[in-house]
């Protein structure tokens, strides 16, 4: 096994297969290779094409999308193209959020590949935003690390991968872990503050750790102002994408309530908190 100049390791079934696929037909290939090597490359070469597959789909539905809106005179917002030119380092939103990898050893493989699905989904809204937030991802090591190999380039994404902690990269005192057991309510994003949130899937099993974390480390912790505006029929517990698209939509002066109510799915029964009036109590 060597390391690489990210400092990421690759193994000798890496080193073949794209050796492979550069210098020799494939039948000549796999004879290289043993049964679960052979097992694992199919796997890969299918995963890729139906991604492929996926993504030509998209780009015909998004065409027709913009030819139907420019024929009938229909605002989208802005191009792909126009939003590839949307960087952090340009963002009117300088809100720094950071998901903390830290917590791998208790999540299962398939708990982990979930993980990794809503970071994807973080980068994708973060990076549809005329404004981004700035975009951390810290302990970024191991599992988590080897998961995220699969999705080539995303080493030259516009997020900033580290596999140091937020406590080497930031000031103490600017941190701010996200936690639905914290007793402090987070009212207003500040830009000298990082939030945290915890890259964890499993909360029924993990219940409190991250404020735990955060007690232990002794950093400020919060939640966001859910219950202030929000009715919810199922646990509070967010995903992860959703917590980050939160944040994205209040650093981009969309209200708490408003950014609640456009994040969070139906099924989760979200609706607005009612304004009690006194007048209507009566007598006790």
């Amino acid at each position: 096994m060597t390391e690489t100049k990210y400092g990421e390791v690759s193994n000798d079934f890496e080193t073949k297969t794209k050796t492979c696929s550069k210098t020799e037909e494939k039948a000549e290939c796999y004879n290289k290779l043993s049964k679960r090597q052979i097992k694992k490359l199919k796997k890969k070469e299918k995963w890729l094409s139906l991604l492929s597959e996926k993504r030509m789909k998209q780009k015909k539905k998004l065409k027709l999308r913009r030819q139907e809106a420019k024929e009938k005179n229909i605002k989208l917002g802005p191009t792909r193209k126009e939003l590839k030119n949307c960087k952090m380092s340009t963002s009117n939103c300088k809100i720094k959020v950071a998901l903390d990898f830290s917590f791998d050893h208790l999540m299962s493989q398939k708990d982990i590949a979930k993980c990794i699905s809503q970071v994807l989904r973080c980068y994708s809204n973060n990076r549809r935003s005329q404004d981004p937030l700035q975009f951390y991802v810290v302990n970024f090591n191991g599992q988590s690390q080897q998961e995220m190999e699969k999705h080539n380039g995303y080493r030259k994404w516009d997020v900033n991968f580290y596999e140091k902690g937020y406590l080497d990269l930031f000031e103490k005192e600017s941190l701010v872990y996200l936690t639905s057991d914290s007793h402090n309510v987070i009212e207003t994003l500040e830009e000298n503050k990082v939030y945290i949130i915890g890259a964890l899937v499993d909360h029924n099993s993990q219940k409190g750790l991250c404020y735990k974390t955060a007690v232990e480390q002794g950093i400020s912790h919060g939640q966001l102002p859910l219950n202030k505006h929000i009715d919810m029929k199922s646990r509070k517990v967010l995903a992860i994408n959703h917590v980050f698209e939160i944040l994205l939509h209040v650093g981009n002066g969309l209200p708490w309530k408003e950014a609640f109510l456009k994040v969070l799915p139906q099924r989760k029964g979200a609706v607005v908190k009612e304004p009690i009036n006194i007048h209507s109590l009566g007598e006790i």
